[in-house]
């Protein structure tokens, strides 16, 4: 009975840590795609200019909703400039614009 409860702790530790993303690129912009929940985060990437963060994006014919801007997403992209940040953002990872020193404008 032991092993059987065992079993079953590894079982559900394994099924937690399934994931369901994806990483993709839609126009210029790196983003990790949750098929499950369909919600998409910025991810790390080599930005510079004006960047744009649209609050959805379509891929393989599914809309997902830009949701959060991920951990380093804009760590050390010099280049960057500006970036405009949409509503639909309710989260900024940990040193996501860390060692921007091009950048100047931020609009959300």
């Amino acid at each position: 009975m032991k092993n059987l409860k065992n079993l079953f702790t590894a079982l559900l530790l394994l099924c937690s840590t399934i994931t369901f993303a994806e990483k993709v690129t839609i126009d210029g912009i790196n983003y990790d795609v949750d098929t499950y929940t369909q919600q998409a985060m910025v991810s790390e990437g080599d930005y510079s200019g004006e960047i744009v963060i649209p609050s959805e994006i379509t891929y393989n014919n599914v809309t997902y909703s830009v949701t959060s801007i991920g951990k380093d997403a804009f760590d050390c992209c010099f280049g960057l400039t500006s970036i405009t940040i949409p509503n639909s953002v309710t989260s900024i990872g940990y040193q996501a614009f860390s060692s921007c020193s091009g950048l100047t404008s931020i609009t959300i």
